[in-house]
């Protein structure tokens, strides 16, 4: 830019020309920090749209980590589902087939209890009609009298053969097959006996056990506690009375 000096004359026509120069100058000056902005705005650009492309690929990623996750929530869900239908399937199975067990458990028992009774109603008609119809000389005693399942009057007892006499009383428990809790319970016959018949208080108490199918050891043990041993052997009634005591 040409300057004016004190010796140079001012006119019009170099007023315009400065004016144009310094015109000129600030231009190119605008027009360079024109160019500057729009680089640092395009650089700004770029920036932000990188950052948007990276923000963007992120929720692309999260979305399709979670798209992942439901459909593998859904999948678990619907096999929990299955098995459950599964478990409740095979439940209701297993309960109709304990129900199905229960019944005939039901049914055998009734079946073994039936035959059990039968086979206890036979042995005490057996032994019953062997003591009534023969001798009624049994335990060393003549008794008077014959009677079957006598039922106490106080205690609650039932007494499966009793004789008796004026001074003695023969209680026999009869089973179609003996076991040792029987033992025991033949004893407890007398106690109960005399409480349900108080006439009887003070006689002679004789016991005795008897069943079709005798254990060789269990046969030791009552002659062992004075229990009368009475059994099938063929056609006879035949009574072991070895050790036999009073009670």
């Amino acid at each position: 830019m040409n300057t004016l000096s004190d010796n140079t004359s001012i006119t019009p026509e170099s007023v315009l020309a400065s004016v144009k120069e310094m015109f000129a100058i600030s231009g190119a000056e605008f027009d360079r920090k024109m160019e500057q902005m729009r680089e640092e705005i395009r650089e700004e650009a770029k920036k932000s749209n990188a950052e948007f492309d990276r923000r963007t690929a992120e929720f692309d990623r999260r979305t399709a980590e979670f798209d992942r996750r439901t459909t593998e929530f859904d999948r678990r869900t619907t096999e929990f589902d299955r098995r459950t239908a599964e478990f409740d399937r095979r439940t209701t199975e297993f309960d109709r087939r304990i129900a199905e067990l229960d019944l005939r458990l039901k049914k055998i028992g009734d079946q073994v209890g039936g035959l059990s009774n039968n086979h206890g109603f036979f042995a005490e008609e057996y032994f019953f009609n062997s003591f009534e119809n023969g001798q009624k000389t049994f335990f060393g005693e003549k008794f008077d009298s014959c009677k079957k399942q006598l039922k106490g009057l106080r205690y609650e007892d039932e007494y499966d053969i009793v004789l008796l006499n004026g001074h003695s009383v023969g209680i026999v428990e009869v089973k179609y097959k003996v076991h040792a809790k029987d033992i025991d319970n033949v004893i407890d016959k007398v106690k109960s006996f005399k409480i349900n018949f108080d006439d009887f208080r003070n006689h002679r108490y004789y016991l005795g056990l008897a069943s079709l199918v005798f254990n060789e050891n269990i046969e030791k043990e009552c002659i062992k506690q004075g229990i009368a041993v009475i059994k099938q052997v063929c056609d006879t009634v035949v009574v072991n009375d070895e050790g036999l005591k009073v009670f």
